[in-house]
C-alpha cells in the first residue's frame, strides 16, 4: 500500500527565496480575489486602490519605505535568533522598552546637542532591547527555559510598564491631564531624504547589511551555525554553547531594541506610548519566516510587506470593503510563499507504506 511522504530534494535551486514570496504573492492576490467576489466587494477597485496608496506616487513610496524600517529591524532580530534555532517572539516588547531607554535618555539630556542625542538615544534604545532580553537569555542558557514563552511574556510587561510610565512619573504636564508621556527634545529627531522618507531607511539598511555580511563570513556567525545544528559537533569544537546562546539571544534584543529608537525619533508624536511598536514586533515573525529565516533577505520582504500593510490600511479605510481584507492577504502572502519555499526544499512521493515508516 502506497502512502505519500515529504521527501528532501537533492538539489535545490537558486533563487528559491524571491521565487517564495513570488508564489505567495500570487497565491494571495488569487485567492482573495476570489473572496471578494464571494462577499460582492469589488476586486479590480480593491487592489487599485492599494496600489496607489503604497507605491502610486513619490509620497506613498514614502509611507511604505517608512513603514518597511520597523518591520525589517524586527525580521533581523528575529532572524538573527533563527541562526542558532533559537526563537525570538518577544521583539514587540523589546521595540517598546527600547523605545522607552530612548526616552530616559532624551529626558536625562534634553539640552544636548541633536547629533549626539540622536546618537545616545539610539545606543540607549539598542542597550534597552537587550536589557529586556537579558533574563530570557539567562534562563535559556543556564537552566533550559523556552526562550519562546519569556520572550513573549515580557511583551506584556513592557506594555503595562508604559502606560504606568503614561499615567505616573513620565506623565505630560502640559497634557491637560490626560495620559501621555512628555515628548522627546524637538532636537532628537530623525531628518527624512526625500519627500517623507525619513533617514531611519539608510540606517536599518546599513544594520541590516552589516549583520547579514557578519554573520555569514565571521567566526562568530559560523560557530552559531554550528552550535545550532548539533551542540555534539559545536562542544567538540570548544564552542560554548551557553554563551552562544546568552549572546545571540542579547544582539537580536538590541536589534528589535534599536527598531524602537528608530520609531521614536520619526513619529510625528515624538511620544513614548503602547503604539509605538504596532505589531512590528509580531509582524516581523512573519517578515524573517517568508525571507526564509536568512537576514540578507529581511529588506527586501520587509519592504513589500511595508507596501501590503500600508495599501491594507487603504482598504480598511474603504466604507464598502470589509477591514479584514488587508489581514486575510497577509496571512495568505505567509502561507502561500511558506509553502513555496518547502515545496522548493521538498517534494512529494510515493512510497510503500513499510519503507514510510522505517
Amino acid at each position: 500500500m502506497k502512502r505519500l511522504v515529504l521527501a528532501r530534494r537533492e538539489t535545490t535551486t537558486r533563487g528559491g527565496q524571491p521565487l517564495a514570496f513570488l508564489v505567495g504573492l500570487v497565491f494571495a492576490l488569487v485567492v482573495g480575489a476570489i473572496l471578494l467576489r464571494i462577499t460582492g466587494d469589488p476586486v479590480l477597485d480593491v487592489y487599485e486602490r492599494m496600489w496607489d496608496r503604497s507605491l502610486g506616487s513619490q509620497n506613498t513610496w514614502s509611507d511604505t519605505f517608512n513603514r518597511a524600517v520597523p518591520l525589517a529591524l524586527a525580521g533581523l532580530a528575529v532572524s538573527i535568533a533563527a541562526t542558532m534555532g533559537l526563537w525570538n517572539i518577544g521583539a514587540e516588547g523589546q521595540i517598546m522598552f527600547g523605545a522607552i531607554a530612548a526616552t530616559f535618555v532624551g529626558r536625562l539630556l534634553p539640552d544636548a546637542p541633536g547629533l549626539v542625542l540622536i546618537v545616545a538615544m539610539l545606543l540607549a534604545a539598542a542597550l534597552g532591547g537587550a536589557l529586556w532580553s537579558f533574563g530570557p537569555a539567562v534562563a535559556r542558557s543556564e537552566i533550559g527555559v523556552s526562550e519562546i514563552i519569556t520572550t513573549l511574556m515580557l511583551t506584556e510587561v513592557a506594555s503595562r510598564l508604559i502606560v504606568y510610565l503614561e499615567q505616573g512619573p513620565w506623565k505630560d504636564p502640559d497634557g491637560f491631564g490626560f495620559p501621555g508621556v512628555t515628548p522627546r527634545p524637538d532636537q532628537a529627531e530623525l531628518g527624512t531624504l526625500w519627500e517623507r522618507t525619513h533617514i531611519g531607511v539608510l540606517i536599518a539598511l546599513a544594520v541590516i547589511i552589516g549583520f547579514a555580511w557578519y554573520l555569514r563570513r565571521s567566526v562568530w556567525g559560523y560557530e552559531l551555525r554550528i552550535a545550532g545544528s548539533s551542540e555534539k559537533a559545536a562542544a567538540f569544537a570548544g564552542i560554548s554553547v551557553r554563551r552562544k546562546v546568552l549572546g545571540v539571544l542579547l544582539v537580536s534584543g538590541a536589534v528589535a531594541g534599536f527598531a524602537g529608537g528608530i520609531e521614536l525619533l520619526t513619529t510625528t508624536t515624538g511620544k513614548l506610548n503602547v503604539q509605538i511598536s504596532n505589531g512590528y514586533g509580531f509582524a516581523g515573525i512573519i517578515v524573517a519566516a517568508l525571507a526564509l529565516m536568512r537576514p540578507s533577505g529581511v529588506a527586501a520582504v520587509a519592504l513589500a510587506f511595508g507596501a501590503l500593510q500600508v495599501g491594507g490600511q487603504a482598504i480598511q479605510t474603504n466604507p464598502g470593503v470589509s477591514p479584514a481584507v488587508a489581514t486575510i492577504l497577509q496571512g495568505l502572502v505567509l502561507f502561500g510563499a511558506i509553502g513555496a519555499a518547502v515545496f522548493s526544499t521538498y517534494r512529494l512521493r510515493l512510497v510503500d507504506r513499510q519503507v514510510a515508516e522505517s
